[in-house]
């Protein structure tokens, strides 16, 4: 007679900001974009598709744009930049994670980056647990290569940088 009530799944969020540079020479108007190589030994030997936008999960008493700001620092070591941040709205992933990214413009020296890290147990069952940076590295790419170097779920947020941009 009474169904059974279910909840709506919560989903996991997250959220980003896109650095980006202007006036280094080539096509898109000059543009660059920071990215990070995924760390930790899943990642160690993929280039194409192993780079991403600096982001992490949040909870519901953080504002999604707070949480990017902080994202930037834990993943790089360093503040996020300050000025104009510009939204790049939402992905939602295979796995019902929204993503949300900002782009702000700045300028970053990848050798000042201090990563932070996480644990994981490494090699897989055998009950040690190895601790890995967040980014390997930070680049800056033009935005042809970028789209090559990002994996594929991002490659909207730059998309959609490159036509604010153009705008």
């Amino acid at each position: 007679m009474y169904g059974t009530v279910t909840q709506p799944k919560r989903y996991k969020r997250s959220a980003g900001l896109l650095l980006f540079r202007r006036g280094r020479g080539g096509g898109d108007g000059g543009v660059e974009v920071l990215l990070g190589h995924m760390g930790g030994p899943l990642w160690a030997g993929r280039d194409a598709g192993g780079w991403a936008i600096p982001k992490g999960e949040y909870g519901p008493d953080e504002t999604p744009r707070d949480a990017a700001r902080r994202e930037f620092t834990e993943e790089l070591g360093l503040p996020p930049p300050e000025g104009e941040y510009l939204p790049l709205g939402e992905v939602r992933l295979s796995s019902g994670k929204l993503v949300t990214i900002w782009a702000v413009e700045g300028e970053l020296d990848p050798a000042l980056m201090v990563p932070g890290t996480f644990t994981m147990e490494w090699p897989p069952h055998s009950g040690t647990e190895s601790e890995f940076p967040e980014l390997d590295r930070v680049a800056w790419f033009s935005p042809p290569l970028a789209r090559t170097k990002l994996i594929a779920s991002q490659v909207p947020f730059l998309e959609r940088l490159l036509a604010l941009l153009v705008d």
